[in-house]
C-alpha cells in the first residue's frame, strides 16, 4: 500500500489540475493509479478534492513596510536601536576627545542599511555596517547624540537622543 500511495502522490504532483485519474488494480494484484485508464482492466474514476489555495502576500521589507495597525504609527524595521557605552550619570572621560560608542539593533542590520552617527544633530562621520562608531578630537562639555538607520539618504529609523557631557584634561 505504501508504494501505491507514493505513486498516487507522484502522480497528484505532476499532473495538471483538471486531469482525471484512475484506480485499478495491475496484474500483480497491486492498486495503481494512472491518467488514463487501461485497456482491458476495470478502472474507477478517482474524485479529488478541489485544491486548496492561499493568496500570495508581498513579503514585507522596511521599503515596503507592512500596513500598521495604527495608522497614526509608523512601523519600525528595527523593534530595538540603541546607542550604548555612553555614560549618563557621569562625564566621559577621554583626555584627546577619541572614544567609541556601541549600537544595538534588533534584529541585525540589513543590508543595505547603514549606521549614521548624529552629533550635537548634525551627520558625524561616514556611515557603516559596524555596531562600533567611533568619534574623535570631541571639545570638553556637554553633548548629543543619537544613530540613524540610512537606506541611501533615506531615514529608516532614529534612535533617542543621548546627552552627555566630555570631560577632557588639558596640559599645557
Amino acid at each position: 500500500m505504501g508504494r501505491g500511495f507514493s505513486i498516487f502522490f507522484l502522480l497528484l504532483l505532476t499532473l495538471p489540475a483538471a486531469a482525471q485519474i484512475y484506480k485499478y488494480t495491475d496484474a500483480n494484484g497491486n492498486t495503481a493509479y494512472s491518467n488514463q485508464p487501461p485497456d482491458g482492466v476495470p478502472a474507477q474514476a478517482v474524485e479529488l478534492p478541489p485544491l486548496n489555495s492561499v493568496e500570495t502576500q508581498a513579503p514585507t521589507t522596511p521599503e515596503t513596510p507592512a500596513p500598521a495597525q495604527n495608522n497614526d504609527a509608523p512601523r519600525n524595521a528595527y523593534d530595538l536601536l540603541e546607542l550604548t557605552d555612553i555614560p549618563t550619570d557621569e562625564a566621559l572621560r577621554a583626555n584627546n576627545g577619541t572614544f567609541t560608542v556601541g549600537v544595538r539593533t534588533q534584529p541585525r542590520l540589513q543590508s543595505p542599511h547603514l549606521f549614521r552617527l548624529l552629533l550635537d544633530g548634525q551627520p558625524y562621520g561616514q556611515p557603516s555596517n559596524v555596531p562600533r562608531l567611533q568619534l574623535m578630537n570631541i571639545d570638553r562639555g556637554e553633548h548629543s547624540v543619537a544613530v540613524q538607520v540610512i537606506d541611501g539618504e533615506r531615514l529608516v529609523q532614529q534612535s533617542e537622543t543621548v546627552t552627555f557631557t566630555v570631560q577632557r584634561i588639558h596640559v599645557p
